[in-house]
């Protein structure tokens, strides 16, 4: 059984629809990245599960036991919710250990119930619980307010983007230890977050909500793989969109005869290929595995140390640029290896690897 269910949720506000009807199941001791941009609607619903706001319709079941619906709207605590917000929120004027055994039961609170455990589970020794949260780096309190969360052994953990406001080496320190004690805990999770890169590396799933709908939930695999959609493709990372033509599995489009990971029906698409699948090779390069390569020229380079992004213009073999006919002056942006990048005016061969993704043109 699902530790957490929702089916046909819908929430406004003053008349404007936040959420439309959605649908979402959990499996215990899962953690589901929810993401989604900005004024998706991912707040609204994580208020609405915690039972910060009540919904207009639908139903929420946590551990089998309906907490909303059919007029009933349970206060939030009572539903055995661990919510870690954005900033943490702790105390300044209680300790560490204060902090944790904060929601427990009075006799709990004296003893500082599990405190060294929750302590260990999130990665801080014990000599932390004496410290106040002023003491500690923005990264410590977050697994404070983790361990918190985690303190009355609830049945979901709602996670509010707790690691936004780190700086990128601390957040990615913070979110490993996060997910390591959530695992070690056995909590089932909901990480409410807009950064692709957290999703795709913390969810086991990862559900995307777009203008208040559910469009789809899939392993992180699967979902930077095979989008739905263009939007959601140019959404999660980076993505190059070409137009082309499908003939059975195979799409026709300026870089080739590309293999279709899922098959659409004939006619004209538009072909997804992300930047990390396109191989710059050198000039003299005409075939890769036996398959012919495109030539290109080298119109930006964007070093990132381990990586570069490259902007690149393709060519006809002849070696005029932009005649006007595809593949010709089309331009595109790979990925490379930071070690392997080229130099701007540069001569270039292209070639794909792996299956693309490709959607109808209506």
């Amino acid at each position: 059984m699902s530790n957490l269910r929702i089916s046909g949720l819908h929430k406004s506000f003053d008349g404007h629809a936040v959420l439309h009807g959605v649908d979402l199941s959990v499996e215990r001791g899962t953690l589901l990245a929810l993401l989604g941009p900005s004024g998706s609607g991912k707040t609204t619903l994580l208020r609405v599960l915690c039972g910060f706001e009540r919904a207009d319709s639908g139903v929420v079941e946590i551990d089998g036991r309906r907490v909303a619906g059919d007029n009933l709207h349970l206060p939030s605590e009572q539903r055995r919710i661990g919510y870690v917000p954005q900033e943490g929120a702790l105390f300044p004027h209680l300790s560490v250990a204060d902090n944790i055994v904060f929601g427990l039961p009075r006799g709990q609170r004296r003893a500082q119930h599990r405190v060294a455990e929750l302590l260990e589970l999130v990665g801080l020794s014990a000599n932390y619980a004496n410290r106040a949260p002023q003491q500690l780096s923005g990264g410590q309190q977050q697994r404070v307010a983790l361990a918190r969360a985690l303190a009355p052994s609830p049945t979901l953990v709602m996670l509010d983007e707790p690691f936004s406001s780190l700086d990128a080496a601390l957040r990615l320190e913070t979110r490993q230890a996060v997910a390591n004690a959530l695992a070690a805990a056995g909590a089932t999770a909901v990480l409410v977050t807009h950064d692709q890169s957290e999703a795709l590396s913390l969810g086991r799933e990862v559900a995307v909500l777009w203008n208040g709908k559910l469009i789809q939930t899939a392993t992180p695999e699967t979902l930077y793989r095979r989008p739905v959609s263009r939007e959601l493709a140019s959404f999660i990372g980076e993505a190059v969109l070409l137009p082309g033509v499908a003939s059975r599995d195979v799409a026709r489009c300026a870089l080739g005869e590309l293999k279709l990971s899922t098959a659409v029906a004939d006619g004209p698409i538009d072909v997804m290929v992300r930047p990390e699948q396109i191989y710059v090779l050198h000039a003299e390069d005409v075939t890769r595995h036996g398959k012919p390569t495109f030539s290109a020229i080298v119109r930006e380079v964007t070093f990132n140390g381990q990586d570069a992004s490259v902007v690149l213009q393709l060519q006809d073999e002849s070696g005029a640029v932009g005649s006007g006919a595809p593949p010709d002056g089309t331009v595109i942006r790979a990925r490379v290896p930071g070690y392997r990048s080229p130099q701007p005016g540069e001569r270039v061969r292209l070639a794909v690897d792996g299956e693309v993704t490709a959607y109808a043109r209506v």
